[in-house]
């Protein structure tokens, strides 16, 4: 028995310092390792943004936007940059879009309106790519400057103010064919900004910068040139999106009123006055605004009075034929019930 025991004694001990292990030690391993502080998530930001707004003496702009853009470890397939062709009624021609990338990142480029801002996108949505790419972007912008009686002017918001990721360091470089004189630069938001940091001034280029851009902020830079200096096209509007008249907004008004008095009243069998009401709204509307929207795009829309009363007949139309609808289903179920 004594062998016995000794051939027991062995592994009951082993078995025992195995449970003493797995039931103190490692636990305190496994939450220290927990607790061990591991590397921080990446997060998608800019480190560098750089733009050189290159003034010609034609007037025109000419931009050239390096973006340094730093991707999560999901990885993106590229970036979007919106440009400003709208802003109130004042417009301005982005063409001539250009991009191309320095790290080798896809930088296809595709160009559409929306809004009132030219979207570019800039990448390949088959491919994903990861880590820190640097891409550029150059654009001619027209009718940017301003005339006035003692100057012209331009004022152009440089990093787009829709990123929604930090900006760690933004440089901007206005270039003039003139001497500069009275250029200034604002960075953040329209209602919290700072005055950009001027870094280095030339006769015929000027440079600022700013750090710690937070998402959303930008960078706004306004130039005065002596009158003459450079040719300064006039600049170009474009209608309001809302152009009606008291006329057009009463016919609108009398619209929906009709739609209340149609549903308590019923009216006698009007349905094809009803389409017939509702196809030319359609056509007058379409009339009035097809000479905005094939010239400059949907977004361009204006709507005058012969719009709001198209607007006005098409919902009434709409409202007769669908109680002429109601009508003739309750017609046919007395009908019914009737045999």
């Amino acid at each position: 028995m004594p062998e016995v025991r000794d051939r027991i004694r062995g592994p009951a001990v082993a078995a025992a310092m195995s449970l003493v292990i797995a039931v103190f030690v490692l636990p305190g391993a496994s939450s220290a390792r927990a607790a061990a502080p591991g590397p921080p998530p990446a997060v998608e930001s800019i480190p560098v943004y750089d733009v050189v707004l290159t003034i010609r003496p034609d007037g025109t702009v000419h931009v050239r936007e390096t973006i340094t853009y730093d991707f999560d470890l999901a990885g993106e397939h590229g970036i979007v940059r919106h440009v400003s062709y709208r802003k109130k009624n004042r417009l301005f021609d982005i063409r001539g879009v250009r991009t191309s990338s320095s790290t080798g990142a896809p930088a296809r480029s595709e160009t559409v309106k929306l809004l009132h801002d030219v979207q570019i996108t800039v990448g390949d949505a088959g491919r994903k790519v990861r880590g820190r790419q640097a891409y550029v972007i150059e654009y001619d912008v027209a009718w940017a400057f301003t005339p006035y009686d003692d100057r012209d002017e331009l004022q152009w918001d440089a990093l787009g103010g829709d990123w929604d990721v930090p900006i760690g360091e933004a440089a901007v470089r206005v270039e003039a064919p003139v001497p500069l004189r009275r250029v200034g630069c604002q960075a953040g938001t329209a209602k919290s900004f700072t005055s950009c940091l001027r870094d280095r001034d030339g006769p015929y280029a000027i440079d600022f910068t700013q750090r710690g851009l937070r998402p959303r902020e930008t960078m706004t830079v306004k130039v005065k040139l002596p009158k003459g200096a450079i040719d300064v096209p006039p600049p170009r509007y474009a209608r309001p999106h809302w152009q009606g008249s008291w006329a057009g907004t009463a016919a609108l008004a009398g619209a929906l009123g009709a739609v209340i008095l149609l549903a308590a009243v019923r009216p006698p069998r009007l349905r094809y006055v009803g389409e017939a009401l509702a196809v030319t709204g359609v056509l007058l509307a379409a009339a009035d605004l097809a000479d905005d929207i094939l010239i400059r795009g949907f977004w361009a829309f204006s709507l005058g009075d012969a719009s709001l009363t198209g607007v006005a007949l098409v919902i009434i139309g709409a409202a007769v034929a669908r109680a002429d609808r109601f009508r003739a289903r309750e017609h046919a179920a007395v009908s019914r019930s009737g045999d």
